[in-house]
Parts: C-alpha cells; structure tokens; sequence
C-alpha cells in the first residue's frame, strides 16, 4: 500500500476516513486496496474513492471513523488576571521567553509588527501553511508548505514579502488569537499581548474537503476544517517543539457539537496524550454556544412510553445533521413526524445499521446511522442527515429500553455550519462546551468580562455528557483589544479571546518552570491555575458556568511561593 501522492491527498475524489490501528501496521491488511496516511503511533487516514461512500459505507466503517467538522470559535485584561502585579515582583518578569506557542488556526499576518523583533526579525520560528503545496517531497509533512524563521526573516527583509512567503490569514481569527496571546505591546493603541518574549509556532489550516462539507450538509460561506488536518497540525507543533527542545503551549480556538461531549474520540483523545507529556501545555476555547438553543436533554420517565423532542426547523435550510447520545445500557430507537404530520414509526435498533427515511408531502429526506456501541466512548450513537428538510416543527419521538434514568442528549451544529432559525423549543443551554473543549487533561477556558465580572452571555455551559467539569477557569473575553487584518487594533469577545489569553498566561508560567528546572505538563499547569483562580464567596465552585473560577496567575504563583518558603 503506497501513500499517497500530494495531488491525490488534496483531491476531492478521496474521502478521508479516520481509524485507529495503535501501531501494529498489519491492521491495514484489510484496507490494503486503499491508501493511506500515518497521522502518529496511534491513529491513520485511510483515504476512500469518494464513489465508494454512501451511508451503508459508513454504517460498516463506524461512526468514530468520520471525521468531525471544525469551526472557528470567535464572536482591559492584564490587570484583571494579575499579570502586572506579578511582573512586579523581583524574579517574576514573565513574558514567556524560551517558549513557544503553537497554534492550528486560520494562518497568521506575518508581516504585522506585533509579530516581530526589535532587529526587525520574526518571532514566528515555524509556519506550515496547509494550503500552498509545491511539488517537492516533504520528510515530516503530507502536503502544504513548511516556512522556516531564516524564510519569513528574507520575506521580511524584501519589498515584497509575499512573494517570498504568499501565506496569508484571509480570515483574521488566528491573528487575533496569536497578538493577543503573544504580540508585541502597543501602548498608544491600548494593545497589551501577554507572552511578548515567546516565539509562535503557526499551522494554517487547509479547508475541509467538499465530500467531507457535503456529506455533512456545511453551508457554503462557513470556515469549516477536518478533524484530520486539525490532527496532522497537532502532530507538527509537537515535532517542532521536541525538535527544538523547548517547552510549549498548544492554543486551539476551534470546536465542533460533533462527538459524545464527553472527553473521548480521536482528536480529544490525542490532546489529552499530548497534554500529559512533559512541557507541553494544551489550552483550548470552550465555545460560545451557550445561549444558542443547540442541545437538548430529555430523561424518559419509567411510566411514559416515550419523550418528544420538538425542533424548530427556518426557512431555507437546505440541510444539517444532528446526534442522538444515549447513554448505556439503554437502547434507545426513534419516531419522527413531519411539520405536515407524517408520521414515520419507531425504527428498530441493531449493533450497527443504517436506513434512509422518505417523505411523502415533502421532499425531505433523512439518513440514518445508529451506532449502538460506538466504538470511542461505548454509548448508543443515532446520527441523523437532515437533507432538504421542510421548515416549521419536527418531532423526535424517542422511546427507550431499559430501566435507568440516565437519560439522552441531542445537539445540533455550532454556529456557522446552520442557520440561527433552527433550533430546539425547548433547549437546555448546558452541556454546551464543543469539543474538543471537553477533553480530560487539556485546560478549557470561557469567557467574562472584566469591567464588571459577568460571565460572557453566548459562552458554552458545562459540565461534559459524563459530569467532568469543564470549563476549569474563567479569562477576559469580553471587548478585548486584538489586532485586525489591516494591521490595525479593535475590540474581540468570545472564548477564543478568552483561550488566547490563558496561552499567554501559561507561556509565562511555563517560563518560570522552566527557569527553575521544574518540568510542567497541562496537568501541572491546571493544578497551579485552579488554585489560583479568584472566587466569588456567595457562588459554590466548580460550577458549569465559571468553572472553578477567574484566572490569575498572581495568586497561583503566590501560592507557590509561600509554598517553597515554608
């Protein structure tokens, strides 16, 4: 089996499916007619003639083999965290120097001074643009370009830089997100970037291929990324940091409603692992999905047959998907009527089966894959492919075998992949973190605003799908100064900015340790920040709004310090 060719990789006739062989290469014997791409150790891209995938195709393959649908997370704060208060301390003048932060984002605006040296250098040290691929072989990377610092550093130097280096950030969200997590300070624009010593470590995310965005009804106009790509990012920012032997901060302001929301599944998986390895810190955005009517949670009592679940479909939906996750060992199956009353009756349930559902009075048509052991988390997954579906009310009738009360979730797409005018009746604004926000080791992060200590209004609500509490701390992220596209500076909210934030705290923080020949993983880290973190005496902690409270690194390296005193 011979890997693919650059062409090939990037070309819509493959559809990419994810599995997990854990090393032992004799496991693609029986996918020895397709290609393949070797992500790590653990998990690999088995890459599928497009014409071979129907349903019934990804019914057999599994449901964790597809993989998830990404988005951007977007929508005055030194003081507020603490960090100038600590800077004054003898000793502690954190800016994150010796470390790196890496980040899978939408690229980054190279030439912005904030991302420069006073010598007029780059403190970007890496950047793989997934976009730009040239025929040449690469020995660490399966397409796109690698840019070194001596690359960018000769663009910067030029009159014409873009010819050096063309990787641009069309989008602006990883700008925002890398200035604000380590940009230079720009005190006449009120701009304060937190880790301003550290270097960057840059991947530029390719856009999902349009057989992945069509299997998944993704508008048009929506960022939307692979979780594979996202996982071959992941893959280079830890080569790079162990190549350099430097400790770094992994910034992901990305998510998806796809998966469990419990910690499990491929890429949060991947980022627990890497979370736990010595001096990395992974930092991850938990959403602003909190008030959006997205997810609903329903119990089935033992003395009613069933629950309804009564989704509000707008006009001109073209289509979407939604996931059941019931939770085991019940089985749950599921009935469905039609905004004109067609009823279809409760559909039997099997390991693993797929069916695809017609309408008479409208023209919907709805693909069905249920999962009833999938195989990342072990629960009961019922996949749903709205296409075509007719505006007004459906109703989900979910009936249950069992005899516990643990009750089921349904979520629908985040923001940008469906339109605001679908929604459920009656939503349940927890349990709202995308992931991989819900992983178990990473350090998830909302948003507040700082002026005047509220929670920020969209941001996702805790706790994940098994009751791990998530988020664990609360960042400014409410009208926090960011640079813009044009090189310019204005106001950003959401728990991108909020993420970006932490980063930066955490490239400090990893700075000290590193100093003080103490090795930090995400673990520590989280350990050190949740001590820390400020609380409000009239609000129990962990909660699912602020976690286990406000961020500030004073208090944790305070703490610390009287620690090692005594």
């Amino acid at each position: 089996m011979a890997p693919l060719k650059i062409s090939e990789m990037t070309n819509n006739d493959f559809f990419d499916l994810l599995v997990e062989y854990s090393g032992n290469m004799s496991f693609f014997n029986k996918y020895s007619v397709y290609s393949r791409t070797i992500i790590n150790n653990i998990y690999a891209v088995v890459h599928i003639p497009s014409n071979l995938i129907t349903i019934d195709f990804i019914a057999d393959f599994g449901y964790s083999a597809l993989p998830n649908c990404f988005g951007i997370i977007s929508e005055a704060s030194l003081e507020a965290t603490g960090i100038s208060r600590i800077r004054s301390v003898p000793n502690f003048n954190l800016r994150g120097q010796g470390v790196l932060i890496g980040i899978v984002d939408t690229g980054i605006d190279y030439i912005n001074p904030i991302f420069k040296n006073a010598d007029g250098t780059s403190r970007i040290n890496q950047l793989w643009d997934q976009t730009i691929n040239q025929e040449q072989t690469f020995d660490t990377i399966p397409y796109g370009t690698v840019y070194a610092k001596e690359d960018i550093n000769r663009a910067l130097a030029s009159d014409i830089p873009l010819d050096i280096v063309p990787s641009k950030d069309e989008n602006g969200h990883g700008t925002m997100i890398a200035g604000i997590a380590a940009g230079n300070v720009v005190p006449e624009s009120n701009f304060y970037g937190i880790a301003t010593d550290s270097e960057l470590v840059i991947v530029k995310l390719r856009q999902a291929k349009q057989n992945l965005r069509n299997f998944y009804n993704i508008p048009e106009e929506a960022v939307c990324y692979s979780e594979t790509d996202i996982l071959f990012g992941i893959e280079f920012l830890v080569e790079t940091a162990f190549e350099l032997e430097r400790p770094m901060v992994i910034l992901l302001a990305l998510g998806t409603s796809q998966g469990g929301h419990d910690g499990r599944g491929i890429l949060s998986n991947t980022l627990s692992l890497i979370g736990s390895s010595p001096g990395i810190a992974v930092v991850i955005a938990a959403g602003n999905e909190g008030n959006e009517r997205r997810h609903f949670f329903g119990i089935i009592e033992d003395h009613k047959e069933f629950s309804t679940v009564e989704l509000m479909v707008g006009e001109n939906e073209t289509g979407f998907v939604l996931e059941l996750w019931g939770k085991s060992p019940n089985i749950y199956s599921v009935a469905i009527t039609s905004p004109s009353g067609e009823f279809i009756p409760n559909m039997t349930t099997s390991i693993s089966n797929s069916t695809r559902v017609s309408f008479i009075f409208e023209r919907t048509t709805i693909d069905i894959i249920n999962n009833l052991i999938e195989r990342q988390t072990g629960d009961q997954v019922i996949f749903f492919r709205m296409n075509e579906p007719a505006p007004g009310i459906w109703r989900f009738h979910i009936y249950k075998r069992g005899d516990l009360e643990t009750g089921f979730h349904i979520w629908l797409p985040m923001n940008e992949f469906i339109s605001e005018n679908t929604f459920f009746v009656n939503p349940d604004i927890n349990t709202t973190v995308l992931s991989p926000g819900n992983a178990n080791i990473p350090l998830t992060v909302t948003a507040y605003n700082y002026v005047n200590n509220s929670i920020f209004l969209y941001a996702s609500r805790g706790y994940t799908r098994t009751l791990v509490v998530k988020p664990e701390i609360a960042a400014p992220g409410v009208n926090v100064i960011g640079p813009t596209l044009k090189q310019t500076f204005t106001e950003f909210s959401g728990t991108s900015v909020a993420a970006a934030h932490t980063a930066g705290v955490a490239a400090m923080l990893l700075e000290w340790a590193n100093k003080s020949d103490i090795v930090f993983n995400t673990i520590d880290l989280k350990k050190f920040l949740l001590r820390g973190a400020k609380r409000d005496e009239t609000i129990k902690y962990p909660n699912p709004e602020w976690g286990y409270g406000i961020l500030d690194i004073y208090n944790a390296i305070n703490s610390l310090r009287l620690r090692i005193n005594y």
